[in-house]
């Protein structure tokens, strides 16, 4: 059994509700007719009967709870939790407040299929929200931020993929499986917000990729070899949120900085960082920022034939996650059993 095949049969044993809410897109249709299909989870698709008809997708949809903003009768329920959850906020443009009333914030979200998902899940309704197909990661994300916000705990939403070896395996993940991140919301993370991705992103290594995480604080210096404080000072940023992590997670097996080389070739690792128990050995990457990690996923997907799922969110009360707009149908239904994993 492979590794997806595992994570489609972990996710029907939870039998979770997932919401989707993008009906307007084919590809949102097609999986959500394969999920229930295939018994992975059960889903809600928003979106109205127009709306299905014009993505063009004519798969079986029974089974499959739809839900119509403007025909649901808990919409005032879902306008009243918003109204609550943002009460007080101001509109920054205007000055005014966000919702003026609760009228104000149903007229809002029969507007936006995103928050009302959102809203979906907040209400208990649902167990996990799946979004982005065709929206921005800022548009599928700031639903969460506002109403479903952060868990005990954590101060810092990010995000990570699961990267799947192709046919034929990788000599230097003998797992078959790594885990990357930040590669999707942290543009310049600080180095406390490092740190929280790297603990975050070894939770899910464990819990999702069902991996023993040994975690590896990329850079392009490895032990101090390198020094851009002149400039930019990333290096040490590197080096204190290493500290930073250990401390917050001392069982955690975790090392940096590291050049990628010496992080995943035990040859290499043993020549630049001697002694580490993670160098030539990591199988969670975690990269300085988002320009290196989202260049670093997609070289590994498009020119190394590596499988992301994902990114997959971490730091949420509730599990919410964000596809990436070049995803395809498989991608959607892996998401899918990642976040009822997450629930």
């Amino acid at each position: 059994m492979n590794f997806v095949e595992d994570l489609l049969n972990k996710a029907k044993a939870a039998n979770k509700t997932i919401v989707l809410c993008e009906g307007e897109d084919k590809r949102v249709v097609e999986a959500a007719s394969k999920i229930v299909k295939d018994g992975i989870a059960k889903i809600i698709l928003i979106g109205s009967d127009e709306d299905i008809k014009a993505s063009g997708c004519n798969a079986d949809l029974s089974g499959v709870t739809i839900i119509d903003p403007a025909k649901d009768s808990n919409a005032d329920k879902y306008a009243e939790l918003l109204f609550k959850a943002r009460e007080g906020k101001i509109n920054k443009k205007t000055g005014a407040p966000e919702y003026a009333d609760v009228a104000a914030a149903k007229a809002a979200i029969l507007k936006d299929h995103t928050m009302y998902g959102a809203l979906i899940l907040k209400a208990g309704d649902a167990d996990g929200f799946v979004s982005g197909a065709c929206h921005s990661t800022a548009n599928t994300l700031r639903p969460g931020l506002q109403v479903i916000k952060t868990a005990p705990g954590f101060k810092t939403v990010s995000s990570c993929f699961i990267m799947v070896a192709p046919e034929g395996g990788n000599p230097y993940v003998p797992e078959g499986v790594a885990v990357f991140g930040d590669c999707a919301i942290n543009i310049e993370p600080t180095a406390e917000e490092l740190a929280d991705i790297a603990v975050a992103s070894a939770d899910t290594a464990k819990k999702i990729a069902g991996i023993d995480p040994r975690v590896a604080m990329l850079s392009f210096s490895t032990k101090g070899s390198g020094n851009d404080a002149k400039f930019y000072d990333t290096v040490t940023k590197v080096q204190k949120a290493t500290e930073l992590a250990k401390a917050a997670a001392p069982d955690l097996a975790l090392d940096g900085e590291f050049q990628f080389d010496a992080a995943v070739a035990p040859e290499v690792g043993e020549l630049k960082a001697p002694g580490s128990k993670v160098a030539g050995h990591a199988n969670t990457f975690i990269f300085p920022n988002i320009n290196a990690g989202n260049i670093g996923y997609k070289i590994c997907q498009r020119m190394g034939g590596w499988m992301a799922i994902g990114p997959i969110c971490q730091g949420f009360a509730k599990p919410l996650n964000d596809l990436s707009r070049g995803c395809n149908v498989d991608d959607i239904v892996a998401t899918v059993a990642v976040t009822a994993l997450q629930a």
